[in-house]
């Protein structure tokens, strides 16, 4: 599944071309991805300018004027192209092939850009595990999205916040900190390259990092820094680029060449003067990578 920070990514590879523009025809292929598609689905898009386009852990939100919030998720191999005159919809260099196969496309948005004219923005997802919904009133009240912690972006996850998350919680840290009821869009990569930033060990207490002292306060403080900029470094970097995922204009991201411990067991420990090796081990059925020399 794309994580967090390739969501952003397409996010910000639509927003140019989808805020602000007309949906001038909106066409459903087949009548269902993961869920059925919304009754009236493209009827009640057609005709309707797109006022924002968001994102909420890992959903995309598109805002109508006078009409429902469109939620998506990408599944495992859903990905958005833009078509347009003005440009090629496939930059960059390919490290993984996009599906280019037509019957895969299953959602095209025809729109009306007032500066850079007409466009067709294409959902192709070929194992269809993605999906579209409906919000009919405010999106964080759908049951999708009801209940998601706080963002990991930005400065509101900070040490104390973080703190009051984790309070007597005995479960492994990591299984913690992918509660989506905690922290929303924080998955099993950055979860690894995070702990392994604040040098904490996955398999500790969560609420080791909750107590009144000062090693507490510190590592509370170091794993909400190291959340927040492991997050920001993938975003700025485009995403993981793992398998299926792709960027909005069909570039790639390439922060996977910068993981320091996630699917690199057996390589020596990045942390300087460390000595140790990262290893590999499996919580609640999911791989975790570390160093058990310098996360404790």
């Amino acid at each position: 599944m794309p994580e967090l920070p390739e969501v952003e990514t397409v996010r910000r590879g639509l927003q140019p071309v989808l805020e602000g523009a007309l949906i001038v025809r909106a066409e459903a292929r087949r009548p269902d991805l993961r869920f059925p598609l919304p009754e009236r689905f493209a009827e009640r898009l057609a005709g309707r300018t797109i006022t924002a386009l968001g994102r909420r852990a890992k959903y995309l939100t598109m805002h109508v004027d006078g009409g429902p919030v469109l939620i998506c998720h990408l599944g495992m191999s859903g990905s958005f192209r833009i078509e347009s005159g003005e440009r090629d919809n496939r930059p960059g260099e390919f490290h993984h092939e996009r599906s280019k196969n037509p019957a895969h496309d299953h959602v095209v948005f025809h729109v009306l850009d007032p500066q850079s004219g007409p466009a067709r923005v294409i959902f192709n997802d070929p194992r269809r595990f993605g999906f579209m919904l409906f919000a009919e009133g405010a999106p964080d009240d759908h049951p999708m999205l009801a209940g998601l912690g706080v963002e990991p972006t930005g400065n509101a996850l900070d040490g104390p916040l973080l703190a009051s998350l984790l309070k007597d919680r005995k479960a492994p840290l990591k299984a913690a900190l992918l509660d989506q009821r905690l922290i929303a869009g924080l998955g099993n990569i950055y979860v690894s390259e995070a702990l392994w930033r604040a040098h904490l060990s996955p398999l500790r207490a969560a609420g080791t990092i909750a107590g009144p002292g000062r090693k507490a306060r510190e590592r509370s403080e170091a794993l909400a820094s190291a959340i927040r900029s492991v997050i920001a470094d993938a975003i700025a970097a485009g995403g993981s680029s793992l398998r299926d995922y792709h960027r909005a204009d069909g570039s790639l991201g390439y922060f996977q060449h910068s993981f320091a411990v996630y699917d690199r067991e057996g390589v020596p420990c990045p942390t300087p003067g460390c000595g140790g090796h990262v290893e590999r081990i499996v919580q609640s059925g999911r791989s975790t990578f570390y160093c058990r020399a310098c996360q404790e």
